[in-house]
């Protein structure tokens, strides 16, 4: 590319944090704008596009103006790319090298100003790909140095704080150093009150090899969190998965190593009485922080007594992964109850809201063996909690399905609310329709057609440097006021479009329940399912009766 053509330039900025220290936002885009100046002298303001992002790591190009800047690039918006250091730009080779193939494929300039590297040298080129190499390699030994200190902190056994899980409180003992960072380090001392309720959770769980049970347990017996909430499935499955319950002894030490975990102690420290340690168990570096498989995981003794023992923990484990290939097809609700949603024989599951508690209210099979397929509706929390949690009656499957069915015919009538609702609405369409505003916009642009077809008919009639002064200002006053005219109506027109494919909606939505109302029966279970979801708002059961509410009422 040839310096003396005219270039359009993008200069790219990045801070991982929000700050003004260091290398802010605005002074690389200033040390950015100096250089393209200089070197390109040419260059004006207008010619420069800057793309900022702020609070993101280079780890991965998933930022959003970086993404804006090579859409731009892609479509031959940009000519040359500038930044102040190249680990602005990325910090992974991979990515950086894709990136300069393709702003060579399509001749777009680099330049980094604090390595004062330009690609339009082979030299510069060669460079660039050299310092991204080192770019990576910090970034890596960041990573190494940061396991480095865990693996330390692991052969302490140091609780490095935060909420302490269940049957522990967390007691301060020294300073550390993590990734440069000074620590207050912590050792877990036991909760008497709370280990108890770890050991009835496993205990439990034990003996029904079910969370559902151990939370219906835990119910009956009023046992609640530590902020006095009666426990969720997904809690108690984290008290059963963590490691800081499990004695350090010879079960522990073959199932972490079979795991292929990072395991800090040998068969020498498997003496049973301290408690385990995992440390990075989730991924911070990516949306949500999920949790890492347990290969992952670091394990260490600590130095808090261990509750479980490790034979016992380590068969929790095998059952709660054996419980996840059971292929029982189910879901939760939102208090997680373990309810069947999808089945052959309920019409209703999951689409009824019981009136005393909020939740929702499911299929529960009766296994009887004369007939299978005889089933009530019970009310979630009922399903996870009995009568602690919600004394609604239960519903009689079959007679609630044949109930509703029947409602709904009924309400396909032509006499019903659905259908006077559809007449209200081809009404307002219509009138919508009549009202036609186009006649109006109309009227006002051929009102300017006509002043500035006069205007240039008066330049016929005889032309001086005053009069066409006039008529040119005249005339780009027509024209500025005729484009959002026939902006307007552009989208009156579309409007019109729109009113004519509404009343088609209305006809079609009209002839579609009546042909509904004649077929309903023969409908399959799933086919009913979907027709109750578009017309029925909602369902409540008030222990009692029915309350259906549907669309348009």
């Amino acid at each position: 590319m040839n310096k003396s053509d005219k270039l359009k330039f993008a200069v790219y900025s990045r801070k991982s944090v929000y700050s003004a220290k260091g290398d802010s936002i605005d002074n690389q885009i200033l040390e950015c704008k100096k250089r393209i100046l200089m070197q390109f002298p040419d260059t004006c303001g207008d010619d420069i596009i800057v793309f900022s992002d702020e609070g993101y790591s280079a780890k991965n190009t998933e930022r959003p103006e970086f993404q804006k800047m090579l859409a731009a690039i892609k479509s031959g918006k940009i000519s040359g790319v500038v930044c102040y250091r190249l680990d602005r730009l990325s910090r992974n080779v991979g990515d950086f090298a894709n990136l300069i193939e393709e702003l060579n494929s399509l001749n777009v300039i680099f330049i980094s100003v604090n390595e004062n590297f330009d690609t339009s040298s082979p030299m510069g080129r060669a460079m660039m790909n050299i310092a991204s190499v080192f770019a990576q390699l910090e970034r890596e030994t960041i990573a190494e140095r940061v396991r480095d200190n865990m693996h330390a902190l692991a052969r302490k056994g140091q609780w490095l704080g935060g909420t302490p899980p269940l049957g522990f409180e967390s007691e301060k003992l020294e300073k550390v150093t993590v990734d440069d960072k000074v620590k207050t380090a912590c050792r877990l001392k036991p909760n008497p009150e709370e280990t108890g309720i770890v050991r009835i959770i496993f205990e439990k769980f034990l003996e029904l090899k079910s969370l559902s049970g151990v939370s219906k347990h835990l119910i009956s017996r009023g046992i609640k969190s530590r902020k006095g909430n009666m426990f969720s499935l997904i809690g108690i499955k984290e008290i059963l998965q963590n490691p800081v319950y499990c004695a350090a002894d010879e079960h522990a030490l073959l199932y972490f190593t079979e795991q292929e975990s990072d395991v800090c102690f040998e068969e020498k420290d498997c003496t049973g009485e301290f408690g385990l340690l995992a440390y990075n168990k989730r991924d911070h570096h990516k949306k949500n922080i999920p949790r890492n498989t347990v290969d992952k995981w670091i394990i260490a003794v600590g130095k808090h007594k261990g509750i479980i023992s490790g034979e016992d923990w380590v068969s929790v484990q095998k059952i709660l992964e054996s419980n996840k290939t059971d292929n029982r097809r189910t879901s939760q609700s939102s208090n997680n109850a373990p309810v069947v949603v999808h089945n052959d024989y309920a019409l209703l599951s999951g689409m009824i809201k019981c009136e005393k508690c909020g939740a929702r209210i499911f299929a529960k099979n009766r296994y009887k063996k004369n007939n299978p397929n005889l089933f009530d509706y019970v009310c979630s929390n009922k399903i996870r909690g009995s009568k602690k949690l919600c004394g609604s009656e239960n519903i009689g499957g079959q007679e609630a399905d044949i109930l509703i069915c029947e409602y709904l015919t009924q309400e396909l009538n032509q006499s019903s609310e659905i259908y006077k609702y559809l007449d209200k609405l081809k009404k307002e369409v219509s009138e919508k329709k009549r009202e036609n505003p186009l006649e109006a916009i109309e009227k006002e642009i051929n009102k300017r057609i006509t002043e500035k077809k006069n205007l240039l008919d008066a330049l016929k009639m005889g032309v001086n440097a005053e009069l066409v002064k006039n008529i040119n200002a005249e005339t780009v006053r027509i024209d500025d006021e005729l484009k959002p005219l026939e902006a307007e109506r552009r989208k009156i027109e579309k409007g019109i479009n729109t009113f004519e494919f509404q009343e088609l909606q209305i006809e079609l939505i009209t002839e579609a329940l009546t042909d509904l109302r004649n077929n309903f029966r023969d409908l399959t279970l799933h086919e009913k399912r979907t027709i109750i979801k578009l017309l029925v708002k909602e369902i409540v059961w008030d222990g009692e009766s029915f309350h259906i509410f549907m669309y348009g009422e």
